[in-house]
């Protein structure tokens, strides 16, 4: 997932600024869009490749099962990644002539091949390997986007991230992260994930909030190590988390402004703090403001 929230990231932001070069009165034409996102894309996954796979290089293509590796959190960074990138990718191809089932099929077959020649890479890196489960974990995501829209044509359930520090990097930074920049992309007991549910828009005829969401998060804790018998054998617990929480819907925030309707449409990606319940194998915890 660390190379996943990182492509997610970088290109995202590129996204955002064709995003935001966008005016009222003209639409963007899918050569223009294909030679930016190209650009943009193209730029990302050689920057990528460096940094990644050019310590030992590559070697005879292999598959690797990770699956039972880091509580399946990475996973679900796989599935996040490609639900936002058909969520950008969508929104773009509104916006030139295709017709809206073609942008949405098209948004929604780009996602997740964007990541494939990731996971090519990784089947010829000597660190990683090609993982099935990353493969089903991408189509989980821009699925996800998929059925939403082809069943409501809109998304009622939006999958968001949180993060915060926790103590665990610290021991070895060269996996976990060294600093906020790092951690952030590579320490998931700090990682959550979460499903947003737009509760006004199951109801609308109903005075409920529409800013309001209840969401759904799953993390996990204790992961010094990938595998959880190297955990135990380290002197570590791991343990999986599920949350009850609060969550707001940026999406229903008005605003005329091209600048500030990006900012808005990137952050909604983003669980922001607030109050929530977590359930573990010690128990049940409240947390006031949890992200």
């Amino acid at each position: 997932m660390r190379k996943t929230c990182l492509l997610c990231l970088i290109f995202g932001l590129s996204l955002s600024w064709i995003h935001a070069q966008d005016t009222t009165r003209h639409q963007l034409s899918t050569k223009q869009l294909g030679l930016y996102g190209g650009l943009a894309y193209g730029a990302t996954l050689t920057g990528l490749s460096v940094a990644w796979y050019s310590d030992n290089g590559f070697t005879n293509f292999r598959f690797f099962n990770d699956n039972a590796e880091w509580n399946q959190v990475d996973k679900f960074g796989h599935a996040f990644g490609t639900y936002q990138f058909a969520r950008i990718g969508y929104d773009l191809l509104k916006k030139t002539e295709l017709s809206d089932k073609k942008a949405l099929y098209w948004a929604t077959g780009i996602s997740f091949g964007m990541l494939l020649p990731i996971e090519i890479l990784d089947g010829f890196s000597e660190d990683y390997g090609f993982s099935y489960g990353d493969i089903i974990a991408n189509l989980v995501g821009s699925g996800l986007f998929l059925g939403e829209q082809l069943l409501w044509n809109e998304q009622r359930i939006k999958f968001k991230f949180s993060f915060h520090q926790t103590s665990y990097a610290p021991m070895r930074p060269n996996l976990l992260g060294d600093g906020m920049h790092e951690e952030f992309l590579k320490d998931y007991n700090g990682q959550t994930y979460w499903l947003s549910f737009d509760i006004h828009s199951f109801f609308k005829e109903s005075r409920f909030p529409k800013w309001l969401n209840i969401a759904a998060g799953y993390g996990a804790q204790g992961m010094v190590y990938a595998h959880e018998n190297e955990n135990n054998l380290a002197g570590f617990e791991s343990y999986r988390q599920y949350y009850l929480g609060i969550d707001f819907d940026l999406s229903y925030i008005p605003t005329k402004n091209r600048f500030l309707k990006t900012v808005l449409f990137l952050a909604d990606m983003i669980k922001l703090p607030a109050p929530a319940i977590e359930i573990n194998k010690n128990g049940i915890q409240g947390h006031l403001f949890y992200y």
